[in-house]
């Protein structure tokens, strides 16, 4: 068995603020704790998936510069695909048919979801993004991409509201953990990591139990993406794509029928040009 792991870092254990992770500076004082806390999940996932079965396990770091985990801390065995690049998966940059199943580890709720941890989709740009009508957060594109290759989502690790969204739509074949209980946007009661650690572990193992069992979600021929930004300027930046339109000052929409790859690609790469429209 094949184990495909995204990791994020605002859904893993002890942690309830950007301050905590962003990058070794000054405006991120605890970026050391943060990284160890990803760490100390991802490595209970891959003994869960071990335990379990599986003969290759792949992490994609999937924070900010994909720089957090460093491979050196992880289980022996490991693969970790570290850094940026030129690839248009973003968060599942990697992952292909030779996976059997998908782990999502760290991940959170999308932005605007009620006392959710940092909630947020792919940037604080973002105000909501729909697919096909249905409001999306991060964790369903990052399962989406994953059916587009055929792999199904087995395990979703986050807060109570990140795993609540994801049973909304990936239903309860899937497994979870809540690693702490969300009391707003940078508030939280907080699961010990000997507590997470030991069922995170679990939650992997009878995931890989249960392989075979839940297949990858259902993809849509056609696509139609409405995204909401936050300024006018991250919209005049994004109409400006191909395939694009502005439909008022913060709303940008686009249509097409490749897929959900090309849609996640669309996404993915609207949502980066927002960045440069914030540099003037």
């Amino acid at each position: 068995m094949r184990v495909y792991i995204s990791a994020d870092i605002e859904g893993v254990t002890g942690v309830v603020s950007w301050k905590q992770c962003g990058s070794p500076s000054s405006e991120h004082y605890d970026w050391a704790f943060a990284r160890r806390m990803m760490t100390h999940d991802v490595n209970a996932a891959i003994r869960g998936a071990i335990a379990g079965g599986a003969t290759r396990v792949v992490v994609k770091d999937s924070h900010n510069t994909g720089k957090n985990l460093l491979i050196s801390d992880l289980e022996p065995g490991t693969e970790l695909i570290s850094g940026t690049g030129s690839g248009d998966l973003g968060m599942m940059e990697g992952v292909d048919q030779g996976f059997d199943v998908a782990f999502l580890v760290g991940y959170h709720a999308m932005a605007g979801t009620g006392h959710g941890i940092m909630e947020h989709t792919i940037s604080g740009r973002v105000h909501r993004f729909w697919v096909n009508g249905e409001e999306w957060g991060e964790q369903r594109m990052s399962a989406t991409a994953a059916a587009a290759c055929g792999v199904p989502l087995a395990l979703v690790v986050s807060d109570d509201k990140g795993c609540a969204e994801a049973h909304a739509w990936g239903g309860d074949l899937m497994h979870s953990f809540v690693t702490k209980y969300g009391m707003g946007r940078y508030m939280g009661r907080l699961l010990h990591p000997s507590v997470t650690g030991e069922g995170i572990q679990a939650a992997a193992q009878a995931a890989m139990s249960a392989a075979g069992k839940s297949p990858a979600l259902p993809l849509p021929d056609t696509n139609h993406l409405r995204l909401e930004v936050n300024r006018s300027e991250e919209a005049d930046a994004v109409a400006q794509l191909a395939d694009w339109h502005r439909r008022d000052g913060y709303t940008v929409e686009w249509e097409g029928d490749g897929g959900w790859s090309a849609a996640h690609i669309a996404a993915r790469r609207a949502m980066a040009v927002m960045g440069l429209a914030n540099q003037n």
